[in-house]
């Protein structure tokens, strides 16, 4: 007999199954992101700027493929198998890495091979697994449930703790003075890939449940039955590995065609959508305000997501690591630089709730949606500005504090609490009911090409005697790049808190005005999605 979910002040079992799963899931990924660039440049001894420009193509598709991934669930697997499917492939993807990193001295041809290999697994897999667990949790509520709210932080309390252990783990055992040891990170994110899976597959039948107690995440009603057979579903997923591993090492290695395919993505959507002469012209208002909003958060997730490019840089070669603590053995005296990147997690949580708290406080005074944004633009510009100054005048040899890094991932992620939440929750306002898929599409979009551009600016991260230009500002030392992003995001800020008011009235319908969306925001839950 099935377990059937009551309205109560306790949350269905199925909420800590889907938690636990991608707790492990986000372990995974942040745990291989936060040493994959440093594994790039010190074992296999690729150079920063394609190191970068690399990092850029792979975490771009990872933000792009979710959105082929929704499609197969919704038309043909379910999300259920999507998940399993998803979680499988890029499990597959780190053991690539795994073997990559054992052969990269002895065999480096084939090393390369296995690491595009690794790599391509793990996009074509975050693509069918990512869009598919979030949206299991809403379901397993009734409509109107007041649970729902509780039941995501729960979720995003998940998110972060496996946000928070994959660096921790995963960079304390590969990120060591011993690049032959990066190979237990990848082997410790595939085995939390398949501790994701197992939980899944066991759990999912018996407590992934709707009110009524019916299974949920199951094969669409209208999918074709060939859709479930076993050999068209390897077939299909060996089909969209190859694909992704091509698209990957084409970027990478022939022609860095990414950026343009975005645009021309983008660019359809805009003639698809404003073509549809069924559009209200308060929709087509609203629409508007989406793909403006889209475009600035561009500049910000351009300059967040340098945390795994010229940030891991900096906090390897310019950053006073050592703790100075001579009754620690010497394997921990130092801190490894993978560990920085766990500060962002540990900030949402302690953060999350006294941002939630605000802009309830403030009630009547609470910013809009736009204006919120600007100040997530204003932080990061500031946070760049604090690590700018550190990086002001150093010399060959000379390092700073760690306070440094750390004062500025806070105030990064104070701007992502003022932009992550309150975009999503804005696409989902302003979007029509027939194209509120598309339109998240085009937010996903958005950080899919920040993502690109962030690898692409830190290709321009100055060595020691180099100069590099972009668009004619001149780049001599860590002090000018980092000043690139506080001038780039103070300025996306400064312009978007001057448009605030007419987008502000642009959500609302302008003239056609009826209803009042110019200010809210979302759960937490969907930061780290």
């Amino acid at each position: 007999m099935r377990q059937r979910v009551t309205a109560s002040n306790s949350h269905p079992t199925g909420l800590y199954i889907l938690a636990t799963t991608e707790m492990w899931e986000r372990f995974n990924y942040y745990g291989m992101r936060s040493i994959l660039t440093l594994f790039m440049t010190k074992a296999l001894l690729l150079d920063k700027a394609y190191s970068s420009n690399l990092y850029g193509s792979y975490t771009g598709l990872i933000f792009l493929t979710p959105l082929i991934g929704g499609y197969v669930a919704d038309r043909y697997w379910g999300n259920s198998r999507s998940i399993v499917m998803g979680g499988l492939v890029m499990a597959i993807g780190e053991f690539f890495l795994f073997f990559c990193s054992n052969f990269y001295k002895s065999a480096p041809q084939l090393s390369g091979m296995l690491f595009f290999v690794g790599l391509g697994c793990m996009i074509a897999g975050n693509g069918l697994f990512k869009p598919n667990i979030s949206s299991l949790v809403g379901q397993l509520y009734p409509s109107n449930d007041r649970r729902k709210d509780a039941a995501y932080t729960i979720f995003y309390m998940g998110i972060n703790t496996g946000a928070a252990l994959g660096p921790l783990i995963c960079g304390g055992l590969g990120d060591t003075n011993d690049p032959s040891d990066f190979k237990w990170a990848f082997l410790a994110g595939g085995i939390g890939m398949i501790i994701s899976v197992i939980i899944q597959k066991i759990f999912q039948r018996r407590f992934v449940i709707d009110p009524t107690g019916t299974p949920l995440g199951g094969v669409p009603a209208g999918s074709p039955r060939q859709a479930s057979n076993p050999l068209m579903i390897a077939g299909s997923l060996f089909l969209f590995a190859i694909l992704m591993i091509g698209i990957l090492y084409t970027d990478a290695k022939v022609f860095g065609f990414l950026p343009y395919l975005l645009a021309v993505s983008a660019l359809f959507i805009i003639v698809f959508i404003f073509s549809d002469k069924s559009l209200t012209p308060v929709e087509k208002q609203k629409i508007q305000v989406i793909f403006i909003v889209s475009f600035f958060v561009v500049f910000f997730w351009t300059a967040f997501e340098q945390a795994g490019v010229s940030l891991t840089f900096f906090a390897e070669e310019k950053t006073r690591r050592n703790l100075g603590w001579s009754w620690l053995p010497d394997r921990f005296k130092t801190i490894p630089t993978s560990w920085f990147q766990t500060l962002n997690a540990l900030f949402v949580v302690g953060f999350a709730p006294l941002f939630a708290w605000l802009w309830l406080k403030l009630g009547k005074r609470e910013p809009s949606s736009p204006t919120k944004m600007a100040i997530g633009l204003l932080l990061i510009a500031l946070g760049f500005l604090v690590i700018a100054t550190g990086a002001k005048g150093l010399g060959p040899g000379i390092k700073v504090s760690m306070i440094w890094l750390t004062v500025m991932y806070a105030f990064h992620t104070w701007g992502e609490l003022s932009i992550s939440p309150i975009g999503l929750s804005l696409v989902n306002k302003l979007s029509p009911l027939k194209f509120a898929s598309l339109l998240m599409a085009v937010w996903f979009l958005a950080n899919a090409l920040a993502n690109k551009l962030a690898g692409s600016l830190s290709s321009l991260y100055p060595e020691e005697g180099k100069t590099t230009h972009l668009f004619g500002y001149q780049i001599n030392n860590l002090y000018d790049y980092f000043m690139l992003f506080v001038f780039a995001s103070g300025l996306a800020s400064l312009i978007l808190f001057l448009i605030s008011k007419k987008l502000q009235s642009m959500m609302k319908g302008g003239k056609y005005a009826t209803e009042d969306l110019a200010s809210g925001g979302a759960d937490p839950a969907l930061l780290h999605n």
